[in-house]
């Protein structure tokens, strides 16, 4: 449990911000949740309202505030709306931390972030012996989306189509590299995230071929951990400050200009919210990754020199982009994607309309709320369908996750990629 000492620095930052909010509604036009449910106290400023009185109703019903506040995705659509400035995203997770501080966390939290997450080695160690037995409670339903279903229905996961655990993820297959830089004059470090190790590792794969393809170094530091937005989002601050201690230990042990990632909700936690919701022990060196660290699309267009591979394809597949919540609305990275693709020979790019919108996946919000999020995304799917596209290309892994669902439920043969696979698989050709 955070300590009374951090709870009340919390609760003094947190009076601060609220009295920006001036009530304007502004939100409630942008807001994929209030859209679904068209619930005032849905939308930011409702909630923002519900803080006002935090300490109040944190004694008086402290579930119902944390319900409340758990009913977000975080997706940072109101606060690049907001014309007032109010950092929403920062005053919900303080506030999520202020309420866990003081009602603890439930069994099953306890045990997901304290007993597993909070211990990378052993989180590594579930995850690998998961992808060894999957194959017997689940079943392929598309193979061009790449999905699976449960073979017995659970309450858990309801009618989901997911991707499942690779075989083998990526820190079994590249446990480390450091290489110095070639001809690009640069070395990069390269933090891979979660779902790209045990999920998507040829994201990663794709992300070192095309920076060795450039002449840029690498330093992959092994065993790395988790960001810990998971933990922060659900308000376990002792564990977000373990995994970052545990993160900031390995990168500040390399040499390197730059820290990628190919994860749009990584990149945005190591930017922006690392230095602001560090432990005062951490938020100097928290500080210093976060101004090194950038997109690797945005690395890409901004740092090397990036051109179009010239290829002949006499019928390149047609691809859309979805944009990530947390790469376009808090880092503003939105056409760097769009030239990678444009880079990789092969792929002709539709834009969609709302390519912007929520997917609806928002992490934990998905198993809480998943009539909402499958409501948001099959809003996605649809709009993704009406481009005719053969490849959805997104830049954030849990975008993947949700969009593939969406798109096998609704029966569309349509593969989810990242930018840098089209890149990379240029390469081989």
């Amino acid at each position: 449990m955070a300590s009374m000492e951090a709870l009340a620095r919390l609760m003094r930052e947190l009076e601060d911000q609220l009295v920006v909010c001036m009530r304007c509604g502004m939100c409630q036009s942008v807001c994929p949740v209030f859209d679904q449910t068209g619930r005032e106290a849905d939308v930011a400023r409702g909630k923002l309202a519900l803080l006002s009185g935090l300490m109040e109703r944190m004694f008086e019903d402290p579930e119902g505030v944390n319900q409340r506040l758990n009913k977000c995705l975080l997706c940072g659509s109101c606060a690049a709306n907001c014309p007032s400035g109010v950092s929403v995203q920062e005053i919900f997770l303080k506030a999520r931390a202020i309420l866990t501080g003081a009602m603890g966390l439930s069994p099953a939290k306890r045990l997901i972030l304290k007993g597993m997450l909070a211990n990378p080695a052993l989180f590594d160690r579930l995850t690998e012996w998961g992808a060894r037995f999957q194959k017997l409670l689940t079943r392929p339903v598309n193979d061009i989306v790449g999905t699976s279903c449960a073979r017995v229905m659970s309450p858990l996961i309801q009618d989901r189509h997911f991707r499942t655990l690779a075989a083998e993820p990526f820190h079994l297959q590249v446990p480390s590299i450091d290489r110095p830089a070639g001809e690009a004059g640069l070395k990069t470090a390269v933090f891979t995230g979660c779902l790209i190790d045990k999920m998507f590792p040829a994201v990663a794969h794709s992300t070192v071929k095309v920076l060795d393809h450039l002449g840029v170094g690498i330093f992959l530091p092994e065993n790395q951990g988790c960001c810990g937005i998971p933990a922060l989002s659900s308000g376990d601050l002792p564990t977000f400050h373990k995994l970052l201690a545990h993160n900031l230990e390995r990168f500040e042990a390399g040499e390197f200009d730059v820290l990628v990632t190919a994860c749009a909700t990584c990149t945005s936690t190591i930017r922006e919210v690392w230095p602001k919701m560090a432990d005062e022990g951490q938020i100097e060196a928290a500080t210093r990754l976060a101004r090194k660290t950038m997109d690797i699309n945005q690395f890409l267009v901004e740092k090397t020199n990036l051109e179009p591979l010239a290829h002949a394809h006499e019928n390149p597949l047609t691809v859309t982009y979805h944009d990530p919540c947390h790469l376009k609305k808090s880092l503003k990275v939105f056409t760097e994607p769009r030239a990678v693709i444009d880079a990789a020979p092969g792929f002709t790019l539709t834009e969609m309309a709302d390519s912007d919108w929520c997917c609806g996946m928002g992490g934990s919000f998905n198993l809480q709320y998943y009539d909402i999020s499958k409501g948001i995304g099959m809003k996605k799917a649809a709009r993704i369908m009406e481009t005719g596209a053969d490849v959805l290309a997104t830049g954030c892994p849990a975008c993947m996750i949700q969009i593939s669902d969406m798109l096998s439920q609704a029966g569309a043969d349509i593969a989810v990629r990242h930018p840098v696979e089209l890149l990379a698989e240029a390469l081989n050709e």
